[in-house]
């Protein structure tokens, strides 16, 4: 039976599909501000705005997400000790992502303090790294035990098989799915290493809008109704 907490998680995840849009203006727009800032400075000035708009309204909606992982921890861990312990780093960092990005909203928007949003961005942006490369690792393995249980089907069942050719259309489906969470985690991972070590490469206009863009994309592909 679905309590409190659940009701709230499932009314709190709706607002992914919204999040994917605004997150294809703001990195759309850092591409076009950084294609146009030295010919058209006025318009590059639109494109900013736009996408400092689409960050900011984006931090709106991800208001209450850290209950995710929480919620995630409490109802199912994880089948195995290893994936227990990866669901708990992952979601851990998760939730210190999305627990400080609700400060970093507020000082960024002048609330809070200005001079917080630097500490908050760095405190978020690690807890966003830590629980991407947790969450790389465990998709990684769950395709190599899908590749593997799909190798068993083939080789053991028969080829008319309707129930094999149905696990195996599943098994395939779901690989597709993780590969599109480990380009969007790769990508939000490159994003968050430019607000912890900025640096040439990660923090340049094509990189992280790039990166913002394989991140949305790989989302509306997961979430998109069937």
């Amino acid at each position: 039976m679905n309590d409190t907490v659940d009701k709230l998680v499932v009314f709190l995840a709706k607002r992914d599909g919204i999040d994917k849009l605004v997150k294809t203006f703001q990195y759309v727009s850092k591409l076009v501000h950084w294609r146009v800032e030295a010919t058209h400075p006025d318009i590059a000035q639109r494109f900013k705005q736009w996408e400092v708009a689409s960050g900011l309204s984006r931090k709106a909606f991800r208001t209450g997400r850290f209950l995710t992982g929480f919620n995630a921890l409490r109802r199912n861990p994880g089948s195995t000790p290893t994936f227990k312990f990866l669901a708990v780093l992952a979601n851990a960092g998760e939730m210190v992502y999305f627990f400080f990005d609700h400060f970093l909203w507020l000082s960024r928007i002048g609330t809070l303090d200005a001079k917080l949003a630097r500490r908050m961005s760095f405190i978020s942006a690690f807890g966003e790294s830590f629980g991407y490369i947790f969450f790389i690792i465990a998709d990684f393995i769950i395709i190599r035990e899908g590749i593997r249980a799909e190798r068993k089907l083939l080789v053991s069942s028969k080829e008319d098989s309707k129930g094999a050719k149905d696990n195996i259309r599943k098994i395939r489906a779901d690989r597709v799915m993780r590969f599109m969470s480990i380009a969007a985690n790769t990508a939000d991972l490159i994003i968050a290493l430019a607000d912890i070590e900025p640096n040439p490469f990660c923090n340049h206009a094509v990189t992280l809008g790039i990166s913002g863009l394989v991140s949305a994309w790989a989302g509306w592909y997961r979430n998109w109704p069937s």
